[in-house]
């Protein structure tokens, strides 16, 4: 579980965090029919929002919690050890609130003054979209998979590139806010993992979006951003693709966590089907145990020390290099690495009882490798980056 939260609002993280660890029973009785469903049940989004969950990172003057960043890892931990499909989309969900809090003032009251509870998705496939600047605003069109949560969403944040016809003046990626009606959404999402996701794909066939709707990725490397005034919070100053990871990373952790603490549970009163010979006393499945755990908790410490560390150099007005942006992104994929390495070797190490549809196991497996196949936890990718930079090379990814 996780330690104690930050400095600030102590009182409200701890709320929180005994709020979601309240709900990981029902998420735990409803994961069956999240993956039937393949989207969040409606009972489950209800908690989430009754919870005040979603909104934690929302800030404090539209009734959000405007807790330090580390609370998104710690919540997504808690959550995912009763079903990682709903840590993942409260996450991204919650997530978004954050964002908008750094685009312009008039998007952030067009939304929350409408509905402070509105759930924002995304997909930031910087590729998917081509945006041409006009009069006002820009030109945007594009389809975009991998949505997670847009069929709970209201709106949706997509990432386009932005260029001339012929590209002479270069390319900028942005970000543009889009409302439901704007966007088609179609029903791609059937995966073998993270299936209560609703990941879907969304098409904008052309469509205007006014200036206001949109910000430059480049605003938001750290440092003040649009929305800097109405939010002062250094929170609202984090940068956020070097951060990236960690908005999702809590989902893999949690998920570990419980797929640990299940081993555990049954391992204790287990024996096996061939000689009847208590598993808990073969000192191979007691080093298994403490191999996997000694990968989560290292996690557990990379995820929450990069955090708290983000946070320390945001109030200190302090905006990361590349080289350090680079390091948050290698430990955000490490550390998710090590959480699927735990799950993989306590499934090997449950046999054939891994393989029923009835338990958790193979859930925790599935949902595992789908985390860690997201480009975000891909360590070549994030590897590959910070030993460029390291060598004094330049970075190839245009999002820090």
């Amino acid at each position: 579980m996780p330690d104690a939260g930050p400095p600030a609002d102590d009182r409200t993280y701890a709320a929180m965090i005994d709020r979601a660890r309240a709900l990981v029973p029902r998420l735990r009785e409803r994961a069956s029919r999240t993956e039937e469903l393949r989207r969040l049940p409606p009972e489950t989004e209800r908690d989430l929002h009754d919870a005040g969950l979603f909104r934690i990172m929302q800030p404090k003057r539209v009734g959000g919690s405007e807790l330090d960043y580390v609370a998104l890892v710690d919540c997504s931990d808690v959550l995912a050890q009763g079903d990682a499909s709903v840590a993942w989309n409260f996450a991204n969900l919650a997530s978004h609130h954050w964002m908008l809090g750094m685009f312009d003032r008039r998007a952030q009251d067009l939304i929350w003054s409408n509905n402070a509870d509105a759930l924002i998705a995304s997909s930031f496939i910087f590729p998917s979209g081509r945006a041409s600047k006009v009069d006002g605003g820009y030109l945007l069109q594009g389809h975009w998979p991998f949505s997670s949560g847009v069929g709970s969403s209201e709106w949706n944040m997509l990432g386009g590139v932005v260029a001339s016809e012929d590209e002479a003046d270069g390319i900028e990626y942005r970000i543009f806010l889009l409302h439901k009606t704007d966007y088609k959404v179609t029903d791609t999402w059937n995966a073998s993992g993270l299936r209560g996701t609703g990941s879907n794909d969304v098409e904008v066939a052309e469509i205007f979006v006014a200036e206001p709707m949109t910000v430059a990725v480049g605003d938001l490397a750290g440092g003040s951003t649009p929305g800097s005034a109405a939010n002062p919070n250094p929170l609202y100053a984090l940068p956020v693709f070097s951060l990236f990871p960690y908005v999702l990373s809590g989902a893999g952790l949690g998920n570990a966590q419980a797929c640990l603490d299940d081993y555990i549970d049954i391992t204790r009163h287990r024996a096996s089907t061939y000689n009847r010979a208590k598993l808990g006393d073969f000192q191979s499945t007691q080093i298994k145990i403490a191999e996997a755990s000694a990968k989560i908790d290292a996690a557990r410490l990379i995820m929450r020390s990069r955090c708290l560390e983000a946070m320390a150099d945001a109030r200190s007005g302090q905006i990361p290099d590349m080289a350090e942006k680079t390091r948050l992104r290698r430990d955000g994929a490490y550390s998710v690495n090590l959480c699927t390495e735990a799950v993989s070797l306590l499934s090997s190490a449950s046999g054939a009882r891994g393989l029923f549809t009835t338990g958790a196991l193979q859930r925790q497996f599935r949902d595992a490798h789908a985390i860690n196949s997201h480009l975000a936890f891909n360590f070549d990718a994030a590897g590959t980056n910070f030993g460029r930079v390291a060598l004094g090379l330049p970075s190839e990814n245009l999002t820090l």
